[in-house]
């Protein structure tokens, strides 16, 4: 039962995150913009679909491992694209450090669900 409510867990931030990229589409494609990538909309498109159809495949346990190794993967590069602490100016350091950090113990809590029989 732990690792369900584990597994609800994460899927609903990847669920609600996903949402709200679709609900404020131009706002997302302007961050991904801003980010130096090519494409903006296309991969504001594709980040927001991932988001959402991982996240429920998540939730209802459909290839649990693969899809937890896919966010995995998804989230480390999310991570090192969007919260380069390193590059922040310093009233915003901390802001993105906390953000690095915290996204990688999400990773780490899909590597574990990734290696549990869910």
């Amino acid at each position: 039962m732990t690792v369900l409510a584990g597994r609800l867990l994460l899927a609903a931030l990847f669920v609600v995150s996903g949402i709200w990229h679709a609900m404020h589409f131009p706002v997302s494609a302007a961050y991904f913009a801003r980010l130096g990538l090519p494409f903006e909309y296309v991969a504001a498109g594709l980040t927001t679909a991932f988001e959402v159809i991982a996240g429920l495949l998540l939730a209802v346990g459909w290839k649990t491992r693969c899809v937890a190794w896919a966010l995995a993967a998804f989230t480390l590069v999310a991570t090192a694209l969007g919260h380069r602490f390193w590059e922040a100016d310093p009233a915003f350091f901390f802001n993105q450090l906390t953000h690095f950090l915290k996204n990688l113990a999400i990773v780490g809590g899909l590597i574990v669900l990734a290696e549990k029989r869910a």
